[in-house]
């Protein structure tokens, strides 16, 4: 993908073929499901088409997708976990207090105090909640829960989140020292 192509987003993933007719299954990772088929072309990550769905139907929690681009069933097969994308301008607009994981990759991050944490490198949910993965300046990378609590202040447009943790959720290397004085934003 070059400097000049639109921004991807993941939105789904191949599962693998389904049936004997060129099916393929696909996992959504849109909050409805469907939406993902509303999309338009779903890319891989180098911005290459993969599926242009043209009839779906549900198969549980995934879906029988028969697209336009004919593949074989070995060919869907060898496709298998491949993470399916969309361009971040063709996405839905979202209410208020809602954010796409892909907005926040790369904010800065910075305490209630000033101080500067680090960096955004992803949001992951394990299944106990939405996380945040942040990489401090010259230290490992670790997670914040991503609720309103610890996570107060969120401003897009200028790239950066303010958060308020408890101190202990926080590495060792970021607490604040005593006698530090507040430095205010």
């Amino acid at each position: 993908m070059t400097s000049s192509s639109p921004r991807l987003v993941v939105v789904g993933q191949i599962v693998g073929a389904f049936g004997v007719r060129g099916e393929v299954r696909v996992r959504s990772f849109t909050s409805d499901p469907e939406t993902l088929f509303s999309l338009g072309t779903l890319l891989n990550a180098q911005g290459e088409a993969l599926i242009t769905p043209l009839r779906t139907r549900p198969l549980g929690d995934l879906f029988g997708v028969i697209s336009s681009e004919v593949r074989s069933r070995e060919d869907w097969e060898a496709l298998r976990g491949t993470l399916l994308h969309a361009p971040r301008a063709g996405l839905p607009a979202l209410e208020d207090e809602e954010v796409y994981v892909a907005d926040l990759i790369g904010c800065e991050v910075r305490h209630v105090d000033g101080r500067l944490i680090g960096v955004v490198i992803d949001a992951p949910n394990f299944g106990a909640g939405d996380l945040l993965e942040i990489r401090p300046e010259g230290g490992g990378a670790f997670f914040l829960p991503f609720t309103r609590e610890c996570v107060p202040d969120i401003d897009l447009e200028g790239r950066r989140l303010v958060i308020s943790p408890p101190e202990a959720f926080l590495p060792e290397s970021l607490h604040r020292q005593a006698g530090e004085g507040d430095t205010n934003l």
